[in-house]
């Protein structure tokens, strides 16, 4: 029971196209019915794509998992109520329509919350990289950017040395 007074992150299905009039309604359900210390987050994943038209390339951003709304909520039956009566909701992802909670390996992959890690790392360091398409790979730190949680980590990649760009929630430090 302990678990459920703790705010997880939902996954709502929606009609297509619908994303954005949920997401707004939603956004007023909270206003209007003073549900901030329910309801917390409401989000569209979204990601920047190129696109070419004419000739010309535009940058536009596209809906990630079309039909799909994350919410991070306390869930209760009644919240359950007035999310799933939303106009566009057609329900939870889940069991019958009942949420389960996300994992948080699933929520960083979504990048639906920025995790700001405290990292130790210095120029030098030699790391392993945990995650992400270059998993496995072990290599030495080159540069730190903390701003932007990201570290250049020079790896051995088909015999030759290649500095990679990776996340500080994909490497760890290798103890000596």
């Amino acid at each position: 029971m302990a678990d459920m007074e703790k705010p997880c992150w939902y996954i709502l299905h929606t009609y297509s196209g619908y994303e954005a009039m949920v997401k707004d309604s939603l956004e007023r359900l909270i206003e209007n019915n003073n549900l901030q210390e329910h309801i917390f987050d409401v989000k569209i994943p979204m990601e920047e794509t190129i696109e070419e038209k004419n000739g010309k390339r535009n940058i536009v951003e596209r809906k990630l998992l079309p039909c799909y709304v994350f919410i991070k909520m306390i869930y209760s039956n009644q919240l359950w109520y007035w999310v799933t009566n939303t106009r566009g909701v057609t329900g939870f992802v889940g069991p019958q329509g009942r949420p389960i909670p996300m994992k948080e390996s699933e929520i960083r992959k979504m990048r639906l919350e920025e995790v700001v890690i405290d990292a130790d790392f210095v120029v030098g360091d030699k790391v392993n990289i945990d995650a992400g398409p270059l998993a496995g790979f072990d290599g030495v730190i080159t540069e730190l950017n903390n701003a932007a949680q990201k570290a250049k980590v020079n790896i051995q990649m088909f015999g030759r040395s290649t500095d990679v760009e990776v996340e500080f929630i994909q490497i760890k430090k290798i103890e000596e």
